[in-house]
């Protein structure tokens, strides 16, 4: 039998769903805060069934699962870590109920960077997507300084070299396409620090924006804002593992994100 279909205890379900207390549990319980089959429930040892039962907490369903990932869009000036003395990290965006012990940024995005990245607490999922032998596609806009040009694609696509200590490596193949006069969509399949930057820099250019809007097929979406995010199921998260091809991934972000910085470039 599946643990979800197993009866147990209102605060106890609650508890390794949310990273509230027992305490601060069982006084929002008592307080009216939790329904369960749309009838207030206010005793804290009441049996449930995570699997048959419908359980909201504050107006917001909640529903058992053994992992958890958020989709959060990043804003700009906060820093892919789970904690740091000094600076705000991607975790303290999350509400202090979805704060849960074990959460986790799935890879990383620069300082100055936005958008997609995957928070959870599987760890294989967050290791099979930044393994580098999983070759997972992350798509990109990057907003140039100047207009672009078609020559950093076969640039791009033949490994664009990068200095890395002492030496110049090359990177793995990348896709690049142009869908404004200086917007493209780029197409990785490694992280390297400040990778898009510095390509594009070693083609002759500046990038002055970059988002990430896309991991394999996980599409991050048009109206969640900076600092947002979204509750994600497993199977959503699956999405990051699926296929997907610049010319879809370019499709999507024009239709959705060609003019995200226009304030920035009237």
């Amino acid at each position: 039998m599946h643990i979800s279909e197993v009866p147990m205890r209102l605060d106890r379900f609650l508890s390794g769903q949310t990273a509230l207390s027992r305490r601060e549990l069982t006084e929002l319980i008592r307080g009216g805060s939790v329904t369960v089959n749309d009838a207030v429930i206010r005793r804290p040892e009441t049996a449930v069934s995570p699997e048959r039962d419908r359980i909201t907490l504050q107006g917001r369903a909640v529903q058992y699962s053994e992992f958890h990932h958020f989709l959060l869009h990043k804003p700009a000036g906060v820093i892919t870590a789970s904690r740091d003395p000094k600076q705000k990290t991607v975790l303290d965006l999350l509400g202090s109920a979805d704060r849960l012990p074990k959460l986790a940024p799935a890879g990383r995005l620069d300082l100055d960077t936005e958008g997609l990245l995957l928070i959870t607490d599987d760890g294989t999922r967050a290791h099979k997507m930044i393994s580098p032998k999983h070759h997972t596609a992350k798509y990109y806009l990057a907003q140039l300084a100047e207009p672009y040009d078609t020559e950093y694609e076969a640039l791009f696509r033949s490994g664009i070299l990068l200095r890395e200590g002492g030496s110049e490596e090359p990177c793995l193949p990348a896709e690049c396409m142009q869908i404004g006069e200086r917007l493209a969509v780029l197409e990785l399949h490694e992280g390297k620090y400040h990778q898009v930057r510095r390509m594009f820099a070693a083609a002759g250019n500046h990038v002055t924006h970059l988002l990430r809007f896309q991991v394999g097929a996980l599409c991050l979406p048009p109206d969640l804002p900076a600092g947002g995010y979204i509750n994600i199921l497993n199977k959503d998260a699956d999405k990051a593992f699926q296929n997907s091809s610049i010319s879809d991934a370019a499709a999507f972000c024009a239709r959705h994100y060609s003019s995200y910085w226009i304030k920035d470039l009237k």
